[in-house]
Formats: structure tokens, C-alpha cells, sequence
């Protein structure tokens, strides 16, 4: 009598530092030849795996850019997580202006934020994706706006808001091309300007 196959179970965790190892070696591959460049086959190669495994955990390159879109989604929400947990989270945007130009200036690896919005400009799934992300986040982030703009007894009507929160958000979109142009900008100056633009901005 032959004995039953019993399924190997997979190992959550290990999955996990599969998934991540080919993010990595996907981001490689993408700042040398770019998102369409890029062949699924030379992923698995720069991951070490072959190439039939690393549709275990990818089904494609699609399935790659959503999961750094993804990836910077829950990073985008802790950020603003741990604003909202200060006591003034409109200072709190401003003493970390350091941190928020660094992360810009200095994506891991530069090219994924800009294949991700690149793609997401041709592809209407990654787009829809994107967008929807974008409301969570910028929904968290008008809650702590308002709220530190009540404290100082300043106005929050919804006009006023949309208009800030567009600013603001574009700021650090625009940062990464701006990178392009110009990659050695002098970051301390450009933290001090931030600084002045934001105060205005968020606190008057």
C-alpha cells in the first residue's frame, strides 16, 4: 500500500525572506535596466533561485511593483502613525524634516519609486492600487494636520486643507526627480527652507 504524500507545510517566515529576497534582487534589476527592461529570469538569477521558483512567490512583474507598492504603503502609514502619536504633530513634521528629505533624497534604491510611478502612468491596476494607498495615507495625514491646526485655533475647512495636503505631498514627490537634476543639493539648506515653507504652510 503506498503511503499518503503529505503536503510540506510552508514556513511563513521563510516565505516572508523569499518574497523579500527577490524585492531585492527585482530592485537591482530594475535600476540596470529598468522595470520592461528587467526579465523575470534575470530577477531569479540576481536572487539566486531559479527561475522556475520565483513564481512561488511572483507571478509576474506586476506582482513585484504591487508588492513595493505595498511595501511603501505600510512604511508611509508608520511614519504617520508615529506623527500622530506626538503631542504636536505640525512640530513634529518640522523636527523631522531631516529624516523626510534624507528618505527622498536617498530611496533604497532610487529607481523603484520612480518605475512605480512610471508604471502606474501605463497601467491602470497598479494606478488603482496606488491611488487607493494614497487615500489611506492621505487621510491619516489630513487627521493629524487638522488636528494641530485646531490646537493653534486656526482654520480647517476642507478647501483649505485639500490645498495644503496637495502642497505638501508633492513636495516630497517632487523631491526624488528633483534628485535627478540635481544630486548633490546641499541638505542642510534644503532642510531649512522646508522648514520655512512648512511653517507657513501648516501653521498659519
Amino acid at each position: 500500500m503506498t503511503a499518503p504524500i503529505v503536503k510540506r507545510r510552508t514556513d511563513p517566515e521563510r516565505a516572508q525572506n523569499r518574497r523579500n529576497q527577490v524585492l531585492e534582487a527585482a530592485a537591482i534589476c530594475f535600476a540596470r535596466s529598468g522595470f520592461h527592461g528587467a526579465s523575470m529570469s534575470e530577477i531569479s538569477k540576481q536572487a539566486g533561485m531559479s527561475a522556475g521558483h520565483i513564481y512561488n512567490y511572483f507571478d509576474g512583474k506586476d506582482a513585484i511593483i504591487l508588492a513595493f507598492v505595498a511595501r511603501e504603503a505600510e512604511h508611509v502609514s508608520g511614519l504617520l502613525r508615529d506623527l500622530a502619536s506626538r503631542e504636536d504633530p505640525l512640530e513634529a513634521i518640522l523636527e523631522d524634516a531631516h529624516i523626510h528629505i534624507d528618505e527622498s533624497l536617498d530611496p533604497q534604491p532610487w529607481s523603484v519609486p520612480l518605475e512605480m510611478f512610471a508604471e502606474a502612468s501605463r497601467n491602470p491596476v497598479i494606478a488603482a492600487k496606488m491611488r487607493e494607498n494614497e487615500e489611506v495615507s492621505r487621510a491619516q495625514l489630513r487627521d493629524l494636520v487638522k488636528r494641530g491646526r485646531e490646537q493653534r485655533n486656526l482654520p480647517v475647512d476642507d478647501v483649505l486643507l485639500d490645498g495644503r495636503l496637495d502642497t505638501l505631498i508633492s513636495y516630497f514627490h517632487g523631491l526624488t526627480i528633483r534628485a535627478l537634476y540635481r544630486p548633490n543639493m546641499n541638505r542642510a539648506s534644503l532642510v531649512d527652507a522646508f522648514r520655512i515653507a512648512m511653517r507657513a504652510l501648516l501653521m498659519t
